[in-house]
């Protein structure tokens, strides 16, 4: 869904990867995907990415996430031919709360409000720039960014979207493939 809201969205996101340091070209400025993850509330719970690569062994997106923006909670799983995408994150700017089973920890972030039934994995991961962390295939998590926001890589194997689940079952093309 392309809408002026979405198209203003994307321009935001540009600044954001501007102001971080990285250079993207005019032709990486309309493959950005801003995503809602069909949940209606862009502000709430979204996500704006670039995917720079994406082959059988290996993806790199860029994520701009507005203040407090949440990407929703999932886990990447694993098929009888596939292993699972491992999933590692790298902060360039901003805050980045990364949320992950574990003992219940939240305390600079929140679950968004009405959504406590989706946000399952509590256990809070504070990511500043340079720090980075490696998620291994099946497990839950979330991101939400600071007060500032974040701009994050993330670096994958296995890139297929279509084995990321999402806890909120009205995400149901919560991934970039699926939304082109």
């Amino acid at each position: 869904m392309v809408t002026d809201e979405f198209s203003d969205l994307r321009i935001k996101a540009v600044k954001m990867f501007i102001e971080s340091g990285i250079k993207i070209t005019d032709e990486e400025v309309e493959k950005i995907i801003v995503n809602d993850f069909e949940l209606g509330d862009i502000a709430k719970e979204g996500a704006q990415i670039l995917e720079w690569l994406n082959t059988d062994r290996v993806g790199v997106r860029l994520i701009a996430l507005f203040p407090f923006q949440t990407l929703p909670e999932h886990f990447h799983r694993a098929t009888v031919n596939e292993q699972g995408k491992e999933e590692t994150i790298r902060v360039v700017s901003g805050t980045l709360y990364v949320y992950v089973p574990g003992e219940e920890t939240i305390t600079n972030g929140f679950i968004p409000e009405g959504q406590d039934n989706y946000y399952t994995a509590r256990h809070e991961v504070m990511m500043k720039p340079s720090n980075q962390l490696t998620l291994k295939p099946g497990t839950l998590h979330w991101f939400q960014a600071g007060k500032d926001g974040a701009v994050i890589y993330t670096f994958t194997s296995q890139a297929r979207d279509k084995n990321n689940i999402f806890t909120n079952p009205r995400t149901t093309k919560g991934c970039i493939n699926d939304l082109e």
